[in-house]
């Protein structure tokens, strides 16, 4: 019977791209008083894209115009201020190198690249008749950019909560 072996921490993984030079240089270049306009700028689009969503069901579920009217501002100006948070969060990608070496970056900004394209779609969509471009497709693509807006605040909340991206790199 061939021995198990034991894994040492000499066997341990070494992470290669947290070797590079600029691994750690991650503090933000585009931020007012320190604090990045990126992370700052990304809460009003997230809420926006859950207001959309959720205006298209009261829409769907009442019948209420008011609520396909809501639907149609919330979806513009959440992709107005999308666009506002991409700039930034693009800007940060290609200044800072401590950034552009990390996968969940890249995996971050594909997503909300694409989500920001479904958002601009979305709104489109309803600019020609809010009223009729609830039901089906407004409310699909308003679901579909609800799920994606979830997925990549995952992927930033990675680079928040496990690289301390965006944070503080005071001492304490």
């Amino acid at each position: 019977m061939p021995e198990d072996k034991v894994e040492t921490e000499a066997d341990e993984l070494i992470d290669p791209i947290g070797a590079l030079p600029d691994f750690n240089k991650t503090e933000s270049r585009i931020a007012l008083a320190g604090h990045p306009i990126h992370a700052m700028s990304v809460a009003f689009p997230v809420a926006l894209t859950f207001c959309t969503f959720g205006a298209d069901v009261f829409y769907w579920l009442t019948g209420d115009i008011f609520w396909a009217r809501a639907a149609v501002w919330a979806a513009g100006t959440g992709f107005l201020l999308g666009m506002v948070a991409g700039i930034s969060g693009t800007a940060e990608l290609l200044l800072v190198s401590g950034i552009r070496a990390r996968a969940p970056a890249w995996t971050h900004f594909i997503i909300a690249v694409t989500l920001l394209a479904a958002l601009g779609a979305n709104w489109g969509h309803r600019l020609s008749g809010y009223e009729t471009a609830v039901l089906p497709y407004g409310i699909l693509l308003s679901g579909l950019c609800v799920l994606m807006v979830m997925f990549t605040g995952w992927h930033g909340g990675k680079l928040v909560f496990d690289y301390q991206l965006g944070t503080s790199k005071g001492k304490s």
